[in-house]
């Protein structure tokens, strides 16, 4: 019975231990982690959750899980790097981040993105709609749209170029410059608008 005990205490004890990583592979329908601890140099199966993936840095320190004490059969269940890791969250904040910095920051006074002087896609959507209850500004020194833009949308179908191309083509009558009830049509504006 006391053999039975140890035996039972040595498997639990080592049901789990702490490494770091030293290479990962990411191209299988489970993420590959090589990582190294005082005793031995593995690799193992890393679970995440469904939605969220990332790629460990080299260095990265992960828990692993030895099912049943079986040193052979390791799962990494939970990871951080110390160098890169986002702090002072508050209670109730959640950061997505990455090694370069890059962040998204749901805090209770809103949402907080920062790309780090990186470019920001948003890919193949059929519509994005973005509502405001105040307003939505944009700071840039430059606006570019490559197709028509159309303000008071829900009761206007006219865009800005046809409003554009409109005033650009117009012209005025001039009345009464000359003698009598003349008219004359006075010239485009050489600025076009």
């Amino acid at each position: 019975m006391n053999q039975n005990l140890k035996k039972s205490a040595t498997r639990i004890a080592g049901m789990l231990g702490i490494g770091r990583i030293t290479t990962q592979k990411d191209s299988g329908a489970v993420q590959e982690i090589q990582y190294q601890t005082p005793l031995e140099v593995a690799s193992a199966p890393r679970l995440s959750d469904f939605g969220f993936s990332s790629g460990l840095p080299a260095g990265s320190d992960v828990v692993i899980a030895f099912l049943g004490g079986d040193r052979s059969s390791p799962v990494v269940i939970a990871s951080n790097h110390q160098s890169f890791r986002y702090t002072g969250l508050k209670p109730g904040e959640t950061v997505v981040y990455n090694q370069q910095g890059m962040n998204i920051h749901l805090t209770e006074a809103g949402i907080f993105i920062d790309a780090k002087g990186k470019d920001v896609e948003i890919n193949n959507a059929r519509n994005i709609t973005a509502t405001a209850t105040e307003q939505v500004k944009l700071v840039t020194p430059k606006l570019l749209v490559t197709g028509d833009i159309i303000d008071n949308c829900e009761t206007n179908a006219t865009t800005l170029k046809a409003l554009r191309d409109a005033h650009n083509d117009h012209d005025h009558d001039v009345k009464e410059v000359q003698s009598g009830d003349s008219t004359v049509t006075s010239e485009k504006t050489e600025s076009q608008v």
